[in-house]
């Protein structure tokens, strides 16, 4: 640990929830804090999927990490890559320099899982920060863009088309929020796409979508998606996907200008190099006090981690989980200071939601089991409560009150165009959109 008289100097990889959570709950401790992330702010993943669909702005759901942790003066904020860890030595690698540590938080998160295909990330993104959300949201309005302005029909049903891959939580939630956005929102601004025909479609490979809640509130699910036009297919698994739509498994092709992959996630190579075991995704196995095997000065939390906490329960990749995951750690560093036994960490189940669109949820909390406005009034108090700072709060509140009441959406901006009107190169070239052959760009301007 620490030479004598010399306070502790505690590393924290990642300002996620269980990142930040961890350096708050230090922040009054005798430790020196360097807190280390790639990006500048803190996200609020869970709202990701509303800034892809226009419902919120990119600042609405990411709060400066700085500007969080000011009050705390033994908290230095670095943003930087880590690249290696050298856990013997006791040692973090970053793209330019390195730190020495006496305790070690790792929260790295995890990333998209494309199971073997990593190809198909270009024409199927997954949704893991603002770039991604930021990606999906241009193809998705230049694709009613590129529809208003397409002849052929057979052309328009393509690019009206978006194909949701994986029944999960982030899956339900886009197709039920792309449904809404073209009959509800789109469907008066266009004359020639007309938005009512959009078709979305929700691939699941197993039998059944969110298989994290009951059966029975799934079913529900199902249904309230149904009621919002989304075709929701089951047992359907994914062969190949390219610029020009889906084929799955069973050799049904779907023409589609926007794909979504939301089919699960994996450890990141920094958690891979760590040379320790991992589980079948890729998530590191930790001690019952979070710490890495053989090393109890170091530390993962969050969805980098896999861990069965003292009452059995395989701890969730959910940000509650985290949030524990970030305190707990931080008492176990206070607790050595102290001269005193760590205790293990027991996950406290707070529930799980879902939400489908307008008036339209599920809700799981214990045998407690909620659907429909009540499960969805629920699920934006989480979620407001769940949000750091005030100003977001308010105006994630203020925008879905609007929202209900006008059926409209402020954030339904194309930004990918520099001020001579001609689309970056990096931009272009992600970009998929079609209308007639995989290789053009549909809305291109230059």
């Amino acid at each position: 640990m620490a030479e004598s008289g010399k306070r502790p100097h505690v590393v924290i990889v990642g300002g996620g929830f269980g990142g930040l959570n961890a350096a708050k709950a230090l922040g009054k401790a005798k430790v020196d804090i360097t807190l280390v992330d790639r990006t500048n702010h803190h996200l609020f993943q869970p709202l990701l999927y509303q800034v892809a669909t226009a419902s919120l702005s990119p600042a609405d759901i990411a709060v400066p990490i700085r500007g969080v942790v000011s009050p705390y003066r033994n908290i230095r904020v670095l943003m930087a890559e880590v690249v290696k860890v050298e856990l013997e030595q006791r040692r973090v690698v970053l793209d330019r320099g390195t730190l020495d540590y006496d305790y070690l938080i790792l929260a790295v998160g995890a990333q998209t899982n494309y199971r073997g295909h990593a190809s198909w990330a270009h024409d199927a993104p997954g949704l893991k920060n603002l770039a991604d959300a930021i990606l999906v949201r241009e193809r998705v309005l230049r694709a009613f863009e590129a529809a208003e302005r397409e002849p052929d029909p057979e052309v328009r049903r393509r690019l009206l088309t978006f194909v949701v891959i994986g029944g999960g939580a982030t899956g339900v939630e886009m197709a039920g929020a792309f449904a809404e956005l073209s009959s509800f929102v789109l469907k008066r601004d266009y004359r020639v796409a007309d938005a009512a025909t959009t078709r979305v479609v929700l691939a699941e490979a197993g039998p059944r979508t969110l298989t994290a809640f009951a059966e029975p509130l799934s079913r529900k699910a199902e249904e309230q998606l149904t009621s919002l036009g989304v075709e929701v297919l089951h047992r359907t698994g994914v062969k190949g996907i390219d610029a020009r739509g889906v084929t799955f498994e069973d050799g049904t092709f779907v023409p589609a200008a926007t794909v979504l992959w939301a089919a699960g996630v994996q450890g990141t190579p920094l958690t891979a190099s760590l040379g320790l075991e991992i589980d079948r995704i890729g998530r590191v196995k930790v001690q019952p006090d979070c710490s890495l095997p053989g090393h109890p000065e170091a530390f993962a939390i969050g969805d980098m981690a896999a861990q069965r906490d003292k009452n059995g329960v395989d701890v969730p990749g959910l940000c509650p989980a985290a949030i524990q995951q970030g305190k707990f750690v931080a008492r176990c560093i206070l607790d050595d200071q102290r001269s005193r036994p760590r205790g293990e960490f027991a996950y406290l189940d707070k529930g799980t939601m879902a939400t489908i669109g307008r008036s339209r949820a599920i809700a799981q909390v214990g045998r407690l089991k909620l659907t429909g406005l009540l499960a969805w009034l629920a699920w934006m108090a989480v979620h407001i409560l769940f949000l750091i700072g005030f100003r977001n709060r308010f105006i994630v509140m203020f925008e879905w009150i609007w929202q209900y009441i006008t059926f409209k959406r402020g954030a339904r901006l194309i930004t990918g165009v520099d001020r001579e009107g001609a689309e970056p190169p990096s931009l272009r070239a992600q970009l998929n959109v079609t209308t007639r052959e995989p290789a053009e760009v549909a809305g291109r301007t230059a």
